[in-house]
This record gives structure tokens, sequence and C-alpha cells, in this order.
């Protein structure tokens, strides 16, 4: 069997958790992405390839609400969420972290961490100010969880109370990561995760991506640059060039094909060459 037709098949005999179609966006007379189809197999690590100023970025932002889209559908675990606000497409189960680091500086780690659980607090107005027994036994549960996430992506426990902005690039990446993770995602968005890191971290956070995947049954879509990354990690690859898809499949299929040489690996190979 080719590659091409072993990843059709597992494709058809695994449940779509994410299910673009037709998705376009235009801002004036520019469109930024043009008919972009794209599904996601549940519990798979897929990646979106491309050029700088391909439309990745902005695709990203459709599938997690930030833009809504001039054309088409986006349905996550059977329900349509196009164009729906980030923090109700994140109370579904839908999370990502940003190509430039989004933390609050002058909160510390774990305060960074317990964001990400907002959406899935139950306190109200009544209950915060005259802080109820409930409310306080939730923010304990709130807590001890931020913790716990950034244990799991490999924070050292005498960082967790350090400001973010005090941190090592590498450790606020991670507590980024943490702070999607304390959501409890279905499905993982990480916009280029190893960028400003060196080839040791990029290869650790490889394997943390698949740990992700093989222990919570975490579904991951990854922007990334770093071919030895998507090349290592994917099982499918999707690439875009002036915000269209010029192809998709696997990583071996996608390395040959003439198109994504001359649209993106290529022009990579020239500027470092």
């Amino acid at each position: 069997m080719t590659d091409t037709a072993t990843d059709t098949a597992a494709r058809t005999s695994t449940p779509t958790v994410l299910d673009a179609q037709g998705v376009t966006k235009q801002f004036g007379g520019l469109t930024a992405v043009s008919d972009i189809t794209f599904e996601v197999p549940e519990r798979s690590i897929v990646s979106i390839i491309g050029p700088n100023g391909a439309g990745k970025t902005t695709f990203f932002n459709m599938l997690t609400g930030f833009y809504r889209p001039t054309f088409g559908r986006i349905v996550f675990e059977g329900r349509n969420v196009t164009g729906g606000r980030p923090d109700v497409i994140m109370k579904l189960g839908l999370a990502r972290t940003f190509q430039n680091i989004r933390l609050f500086s002058t909160m510390t780690a774990a305060e960074n961490a317990m964001v990400g659980q907002n959406a899935r607090m139950k306190a109200g107005l009544f209950g915060s100010i005259f802080r109820t027994p409930g409310v306080r036994h939730e923010e304990e549960r709130v807590r001890v969880k931020a913790h716990e996430e950034l244990d799991y992506v490999g924070l050292a426990r005498d960082q967790h109370d350090q400001l973010a902005i005090n941190l090592a690039y590498g450790d606020q990446r991670r507590v980024e990561i943490a702070r999607a993770l304390a959501s409890d995602p279905r499905v993982l968005l990480l916009d280029e995760p190893t960028a400003g890191m060196n080839p040791q971290e990029s290869g650790e956070l490889t394997d943390f991506m698949r740990r992700l995947r093989d222990e919570r049954g975490i579904t991951i879509v990854l922007i990334e640059h770093d071919m030895k990354v998507v090349m290592g990690v994917s099982e499918r690859i999707t690439v875009l060039d002036h915000g269209e898809k010029i192809a998709e499949g696997p990583p071996a299929e996608v390395r040959a094909n003439p198109r994504v040489v001359e649209a993106y690996l290529g022009k990579q190979a020239k500027e470092e060459g």
C-alpha cells in the first residue's frame, strides 16, 4: 500500500476532531487564506508549514475564534464553531499557544497557569465577594492544577513562583503550554513552539508532544519552521503558500513534492546555504 493510500485509510478509520471546509479570510481586497479544507484526525499530530506570509497564523486565528472566516465552516467535535468567541471555543476543548509568547509578565508562572482555567471556573459574583467555602475550594483546586501542569511541562518547582518576565525563553514557552493544558483541551494548537529554542530544547519539545498525545490523548496541530521537528513528529503535513493549500499528506510524500520544495523547503535551503 502506498503512503497516500495508507494515510487515506487511517483518516477514514479515525474520527475527525477538527474539520475546516472551504475556509477563506479576506482583509479588504486582500485574500490572506483562500478556500482551505483541513481535517484533523483524533489523537493525531499534524503540522501546517509554509513560508512567511503563507497564511498559517491567520488560519490558526480562524480555528480558535480570533478571526471570523469570510467564507467557510469550522466544526469541532461535531459542533459548528465558525466565528465563535475564543473563550467559548477554548471551553469546548480547543486551546492554543501563540507565535509571540503572550504571558502576563508581572504575574508568576503559577498565576499564568491558573489563568488557563478561568473559562472553567464556576464562581459567581456573590461567591467571589463573600469568599464562600465553594469558592475557596475551587481556588485551591485551581492552584494545585496549575502547579501540576507546570511540573508536567518540566518547569522546575523553584521557578513556579518566579515572575514570567524573569524566566528564560524556553521556560516561558513551557509556562505558555502549561496554561493551555490547564484548560483541559482535547486539541492543542501550537504556533511555532520551538522558535528561539536550541536543538536540545527543540528535541525535548518533540518528545513532549508525543507524550501529550500518548498519555493524555490530546490531538496536536502544529505550525513550525524547524523541518527536523516537523518531519520527526508529524503524521500528516499540510502546506500553505500565498494563502492556498498546495500539498497535504505524510511527511515522506510532502518532502518529495516539487511544489513544496519550490515554495518552502527549497527557499529555506537557499536561505541557509
